[in-house]
């Protein structure tokens, strides 16, 4: 089982290659779909990484997916910039999750 990284920076995917984690870099909404979709159905990938700002690309599918996929497991990391609210995106999906806000 591996990780993979989807990035919207090029340092990010260095510092993770440095780490032995493989990933690619991209921008745009379309290739954001289309490299998830690659990573979700590779058999050895346990845990896909995503930059905030890719996250940020598709809200609603990144979310549908984390609630309906058992596996892989998307992790949201922040970039190099560290602007992220990761807390307010954690207590989004578990409110989803169970109907509850919290």
């Amino acid at each position: 089982m591996k990780f993979f990284l989807l990035s919207d920076n090029i340092d990010t995917q260095m510092g993770m290659r440095l780490a032995g984690i493989e990933g690619v870099v991209i921008h745009e909404r379309d290739e954001v779909l289309r490299e998830l979709e690659k990573a979700m159905h590779d058999k050895e990938v346990a845990v896909i990484l995503m930059t905030t700002k890719l996250v940020q690309t598709c809200p609603e599918i990144i979310s549908e997916i984390k609630l309906r996929q058992p596996k892989p497991l998307i992790v949201e990391i922040p970039d190099r910039h560290g602007s992220t609210k990761i807390g307010e995106t954690i207590n989004r999906y578990v409110s989803e999750a169970i109907g509850v806000k919290l």
